[in-house]
């Protein structure tokens, strides 16, 4: 066993961990070792002494992350290999291209890492104090895998990270520099705003969603709710839409998509786009019936934490009664959640009772959850965060 703090579990405590759930809560440690910090590599031990594994510790509910079901140490070697799992399943699935997930958390066995490719450049994101020591060394190897062609390493962890470990992360070039922020999807080009952008700077997640919408787009009045930078937009610009209103709260979201939107059509073409910055809640409140044969409703989450649940589904109830008051009739919507504290029957429940609410005639079409290269760990199902339908509206 290797020579790590210990952390005994409570009797019968280990279950979950045989299953190879990779997370140990709180309350199920019987003792630890004393002088154990946060970020630390520790051993996980079952009441009766024997190894479960290793993790990464940190305080809160969530006190161990496990990376290992075995006697296999936390080390360079270890993340080097798994990244290279993680390429070579995206190769598997001809997914590796300019703009997709390297790393996803629990997903791809490294709890508390995100890891975005655009281009030659890497965002990393940590969401543990642990792969937040870890980042250098993630650098490293990043740089080293040659069939990822990656440069340049941005660390973007200043608002991921847990406050209470007052790790004063700062964003960095870990490796290289700023070179282009321009990326490809599905033949458009993007400006990723990973400096001062949500979360690595682009909604990667959606790439499967947003080809899907381009199929439906051809001659329709299209209104993409919450656009951030225009993603929607640009599909269903390439779709064929008669028109496509962007909207957002942010001004800086909707001067990105316009920037978007140059970048992939010429002038005439821009103008069958517009985009507007106004409070989503509003715009809808005050648009006409049947200003639009198809509508996008992906919000930011609503919930992210339990206790935030029930305002949250309030939230999409009114914001989805709303949309399917007003779409056309024959209008498709486009609907979504990202809160990781909402089931996809949770948020199902919530837009049934907004077609009841509005009372029109709603058939689901697709049923949509996270691409490929977002991948749920199938012992870990808390890693499907993202819920969408795609509704029929007479």
């Amino acid at each position: 066993m290797q020579q790590y703090p210990k952390i005994t579990l409570r009797k019968g405590k280990e279950e979950s961990l045989k299953r190879f759930h990779p997370w140990v809560f709180s309350g199920a440690i019987q003792r630890a070792d004393e002088g154990i910090e946060e970020g630390d590599t520790v051993a996980v031990l079952t009441s009766g002494g024997e190894l479960v594994g290793y993790g990464h510790y940190q305080i809160g509910s969530i006190a161990v992350r496990m990376l290992t079901f075995s006697d296999t140490p936390i080390d360079a070697a270890l993340y080097s290999k798994r990244l290279r799992q993680a390429l070579a399943m995206r190769q598997a699935l001809g997914i590796a291209g300019t703009a997709y997930r390297l790393v996803h958390g629990e997903g791809d066995f490294l709890p508390g890492l995100v890891i975005d490719i655009y281009g030659t450049t890497a965002v990393v994101q940590a969401h543990s104090p642990a792969m937040h020591l870890a980042r250098h060394i993630i650098a490293d190897a990043l740089c080293d895998i040659e069939e990822l062609h990656v440069d340049n390493v941005y660390y973007k962890s200043e608002t991921t990270l847990p406050f209470k470990a007052q790790l004063d992360p700062q964003n960095e070039y870990l490796r290289g520099q700023f070179v282009t922020d321009i990326a490809e999807e599905n033949g458009l080009r993007f400006h990723i705003d990973w400096l001062r952008g949500q979360k690595t700077g682009f909604f990667i997640d959606q790439r499967d969603n947003r080809r899907l919408l381009q199929q439906y787009s051809q001659g329709k009045r299209v209104l993409n709710m919450f656009c951030y930078t225009g993603g929607f937009s640009c599909y269903a610009m390439r779709g064929g839409a008669l028109k496509v209103d962007s909207v957002d709260s942010s001004a800086k979201a909707i001067q990105l998509t316009d920037e978007n939107i140059a970048l992939n059509f010429d002038e005439a073409d821009r103008q069958r786009h517009r985009a507007i910055a106004v409070d989503a809640f509003k715009y809808l409140a005050e648009m006409q019936q049947g200003d639009y044969d198809l509508i996008v409703l992906d919000p930011p989450a609503f919930a992210k934490h339990k206790n935030a649940l029930r305002n949250a589904l309030i939230g999409y109830r009114k914001l989805n009664t709303k949309a399917i008051e007003k779409i056309a009739h024959g209008g498709i919507l486009f609907t979504f959640s990202c809160s990781q504290a909402v089931s996809r029957e949770q948020f199902r429940l919530a837009v049934f009772s907004a077609a009841a609410a509005a009372r029109r005639k709603v058939r689901i079409l697709h049923q949509l959850t996270q691409p490929a290269d977002h991948p749920i760990n199938i012992y870990h199902p808390e890693g499907e965060y993202l819920k969408g339908l795609v509704l029929y509206i007479e």
